[in-house]
């Protein structure tokens, strides 16, 4: 494929400027290195809104909440999926994923995934006769995760991940190299006992995990660092039993990237390496994130996502999902509405969603956009419920 300025709008890791939406209202969008990795790599959260912090335990959890796995109804599992990313534009970027997960006994899980985000092809020439030179923009991570069930209804877990971005191109700076970092997260998960109700069972879900905790990234000597998207999620949800072959799970998840807000705060009418957004560490960045929004605190409630989704299973085999995610018009105005289903054979499992982007201001990469995933079960089973 011949294109330039689509990797280069995909890496994009710092924001150097202060824009306007339409209303003439100041926006200041938070943007990180590396934003594959919030990404939404599984068709079944990606059919609920991108909700997966407080859903039930499946082979995905180790992108969502890893504390999940100490819950699996599953001894172990292999999930792999494939994302394609402005497949309206063009069809060679994609973003795969695999996932291995074994809970090794009633109390504890471990996890490892690798994610894999292609930019495609790009062309390289000084003149139109000349022979091009073909390059592949790249960025990828490797995790591990172990989680520990605390008490009978509650579990926590850690993750460490390696991360690298590879966005050189051979007529760039000279310096320039993939960049690399290190990450962790630390999630908890609790699931209530099945509860009797007048006219239903019903059971309790409530999750957290505060992700990609670590040092910035840096591509070259002469640029500045950028963030990691470091997030926290919170997430709460109630599954309806209504009988022994229908269920309803609703969910709601909300999200705060824990990266300073650009500001100007040398007054010099720009955002750039010179101001205290850029210099701060990456740990002193989560702290001051939750007060350093220039309008104060109305501005940081802008700066949570928010997204309800809806999950129905008969006989634990058909399911169907809804859900819808949304952001302030003056933090990226992501708005999307998405439709998923999935099919439960013996130990296999086929998840399918579809988004629809229901924003006026920003059209979601992922529009129109058909995620493809697949889970194989194995080994023993266990009973949580």
């Amino acid at each position: 494929m011949k294109k330039l300025f689509i990797p280069i709008l995909l890496g994009l890791v710092a924001f150097k400027s202060i824009a306007q939406d339409n209303t003439g209202i100041e926006n200041r969008v938070i943007t990180t290195g590396v934003p594959f990795i919030l990404i939404a790599a599984d068709p079944r959260s990606g059919g609920m809104g991108d909700i997966g912090v407080v859903t039930s335990a499946d082979a995905f959890s180790q992108q969502w909440n890893p504390a999940k796995y100490a819950f699996s109804l599953s001894k172990q599992g292999v999930g792999v999926t494939y994302t394609p990313y402005l497949n309206k534009l063009v069809n060679d970027i994609f973003l795969g994923n695999l996932t291995y997960y074994n809970r090794l006994s009633e109390q504890s899980a471990v996890a490892a995934s690798f994610r894999y985000f292609s930019q495609g092809e790009i062309e390289l020439r000084q003149t139109p006769d000349e022979t091009p030179l073909i390059v592949k923009p790249n960025e990828l991570l490797f995790d591990v995760s172990y989680s520990l069930r605390l008490s009978e209804r509650f579990s926590m877990a850690v993750a460490g991940r390696y991360i690298r971005s590879d966005l050189k191109l051979q007529t760039s700076i000279a310096d320039a190299s993939a960049a690399s970092s290190v990450a962790v997260d630390v999630a908890g998960y609790y699931q209530s006992e099945e509860i009797p109700y007048n006219d239903f069972d019903g059971r309790w879900r409530l999750g957290f995990n505060i992700s990609n905790i670590g040092p910035k990234l840096k591509y070259d000597e002469v640029g500045s660092e950028s963030n990691l998207p470091t997030n926290l999620a919170l997430g709460g949800g109630f599954d309806f039993i209504l009988d022994e072959y229908n269920k309803v799970g609703v969910s709601a998840q909300v999200n705060k990237l824990l990266v300073p807000t650009p500001s100007d705060s040398n007054n010099d009418g720009l955002i750039n390496s010179e101001d205290d957004y850029y210099n701060e560490s990456f740990f002193s960045g989560m702290i001051s994130s939750f007060g350093d929004a220039p309008d104060g605190f109305s501005e940081e409630l802008k700066e949570f996502t928010w997204a309800l989704g809806a999950e129905y299973w008969y006989q634990d085999v058909f399911a169907f999902r809804t859900g819808y995610f949304n952001e302030s018009d003056v933090k990226g105005s992501r708005k999307f509405l998405s439709f998923g289903a999935g099919f439960r054979y013996t130990a296999i499992n086929i998840d399918v969603s579809y988004l629809f982007s229901t924003s006026k201001l920003a059209n979601s990469p992922l529009d129109g956009t058909l995620r493809f995933g697949l889970t194989f079960n194995f080994g023993d089973t266990y009973d949580e419920y």
